[in-house]
């Protein structure tokens, strides 16, 4: 299964240049939506209403494995960036998704409302948590990214998360859609989907604003979009896999 088609000069730009100016460049990131995963087979079949339950279980158990790496790759960045503004802010990735309890205030944590989406749908913790369903593709693509972070300038792991640019629609399509087509999903299992809505849009000002701020010669520009690509390129990666291990139904 191929990933969306791009126009080649967008997928490689030419080297050098003048730089473009913020706003142009913005424009260019935000082009990059036409590569998301919304536009997947294996995503467009979920929110059509076209899955099975065996199917959407699958992406549910599949996806976990990307949420509990998602805190592991924001500390990475915070790891690797000097800055201490920037930390301040990128901590609070890694609270929405972990959870926290801090001077009596307790929020469970994005990684718990995953789990109770996976009992809404059917599945148990444990065989959640034992990551028992994870296909090797999914594994391979989300350490590939995990490991980006790790070993790349934390201005170019902050840039990988610009993905989040495109979330709030792809969030806004389950829970429009969803309830209607799968009236056997316990509604409040929905939680992460809404509470990311918000959350997404949040963390988009923050990594847009570094990027944006940081990548201003026309090498660092085009270099942001390959990086942006490449994430995008992973949760392809990882569609495809679960689309050859369940299949697209149509």
């Amino acid at each position: 299964m191929m990933r969306a088609d791009l126009l080649a000069e967008s997928r490689h730009p030419a080297a050098g240049g003048e730089p473009w100016s913020r706003t142009e460049f913005e424009a260019r990131l935000r082009e990059r939506g036409a590569a998301y995963h919304i536009h997947h087979p294996f995503n467009v079949m979920l929110n059509t209403g076209k899955a099975t339950p065996d199917q959407v279980r699958g992406w549910v158990a599949n996806r976990f494995y990307y949420q509990i790496a998602i805190p592991v790759k924001d500390a990475a960045v915070l790891a690797n960036c000097p800055d201490r503004a920037v930390r301040r802010g990128w901590a609070q990735r890694i609270l929405d998704h972990d959870g926290f309890e801090i001077g009596g205030i307790a929020d469970p944590g994005g990684i718990e409302a995953w789990l109770r989406l996976a009992e809404a749908v059917g599945l148990t913790r444990a065989e959640v948590e034992d990551l028992r369903h994870v296909v090797p593709g999914v594994r391979f693509a989300v350490d590939a990214y995990v490991n980006f972070a790790r070993r790349a300038p934390w201005q170019e792991a902050v840039c990988s998360s610009l993905t989040e640019l495109f979330a709030p629609e792809i969030h806004k399509q389950r829970l429009a859609t969803w309830p209607q087509h799968y009236g056997w999903i316990d509604a409040e299992g929905l939680a992460y989907f809404r509470n990311r809505v918000s959350q997404a849009r949040r963390d988009v000002e923050q990594g847009l604003a570094v990027t944006l701020d940081h990548f201003t010669a026309r090498a660092q520009q085009e270099r942001a979009l390959e990086v942006l690509q490449f994430k995008l390129d992973i949760l392809w990666a990882m569609n495809d896999a679960m689309a050859a291990r369940y299949g697209v139904s149509t």
